[in-house]
């Protein structure tokens, strides 16, 4: 069935679910932490996202191939960082050993770049938590399906890509998101941060989630308590999150605004991966043994 963001954005019964999708992040990031630190800022993400395009081919209509200078044409188009930043970036994954060289290619004048297994890994287990959610919601079988075929990553991911990055609100729902998913693992703190609500009160200005620990956070996503406090307090100038008390030794509280931007975003990115998953999967050819083979392992 097809998703709407707007429905979706104000359905009680989704964000129960995207509560339980928190949660699972948050426990994906505890199993690497290194990883999740890489791409847990909206920029870094979204780089990921087009970087992984490029190599399945499809996104913004080009051929399959991940090349640094395609890459950085492409990061600079859809202004998602900086030349250097985008370059930074490369580097950054091959040292990590997330992404390789292929050797021996055919036009020796191009390096292209393909994604270790470690990272087609991570790409299957946050398909995965996003399908069960989707299947949550209506009962469908994509997780059923993405098991049997784990070659379909290469077929759903461009165009999820293409237009996540094309949609303002998943890119900018608000100013608190924007102030927490463009800072260093400011994406993870938040999706924390909502993992901690219980039942939602449509009608409250203000959700009390319970005491939080900055030594807490610094330890599950490898940052520094100046960093935390400056982004609490970033947050709490603008009247977004705050202590019920005393800062820092009472329970801790999100607004509703706050809380209305992370829902809207979520909303807007689980209709485009619903929607791309009914335009694609009928479609699909029956998987080849190499498309097996390449993706069983990173199936969960």
């Amino acid at each position: 069935m097809p998703f709407a963001a707007e429905e979706l954005s104000s359905d009680l019964g989704f964000f129960t679910t995207i509560l339980g999708c928190a949660r699972e992040m948050v426990a994906a990031y505890a199993e690497n932490q290194r990883m999740s630190s890489i791409f847990a800022s909206q920029q870094r993400w979204l780089m990921a996202q087009a970087g992984l395009g490029l190599y399945f081919g499809g996104i913004d209509r080009e051929q399959p191939g991940f090349y640094a200078r395609r890459f950085v044409d492409y990061i600079l188009k859809h202004e998602i960082a900086s030349h250097n930043t985008a370059l930074n970036f490369i580097q950054e994954m091959l040292a990590y050993r997330y992404m390789r060289y292929l050797p021996d290619p055919p036009d020796k004048r191009l390096r292209p770049i393909e994604p270790t297994e470690t990272a087609v890994e991570q790409l299957s287990k946050w398909f995965y938590i996003h399908l069960m959610a989707l299947d949550s919601l209506d009962g469908g079988q994509r997780i059923a399906t993405f098991v049997e075929r784990p070659g379909i990553v290469a077929a759903l991911q461009p165009a999820i890509a293409e237009r996540i990055i094309a949609s303002d609100r998943v890119r900018h729902p608000g100013e608190t998101f924007d102030l927490f998913t463009w800072a260093n693992s400011g994406g993870v703190v938040m999706d924390f941060l909502m993992s901690r609500i219980g039942t939602i009160d449509p009608t409250a200005a203000r959700m009390v989630i319970g005491p939080i620990s900055f030594s807490d956070i610094c330890d599950r996503f490898l940052i520094s308590r100046t960093h935390v406090k400056r982004l609490m307090s970033k947050a709490s100038a603008i009247g977004s999150v705050g202590w019920v008390g005393s800062p820092g030794k009472s329970p801790f509280w999100l607004s509703r605004g706050f809380i209305q931007e992370y829902w809207d975003y979520q909303a807007e990115k689980f209709a485009i991966i619903g929607n791309v998953w009914e335009e694609t999967v009928g479609a699909l050819p029956v998987p080849t043994p190499t498309e097996q083979e390449r993706f069983t392992s990173a199936a969960l």
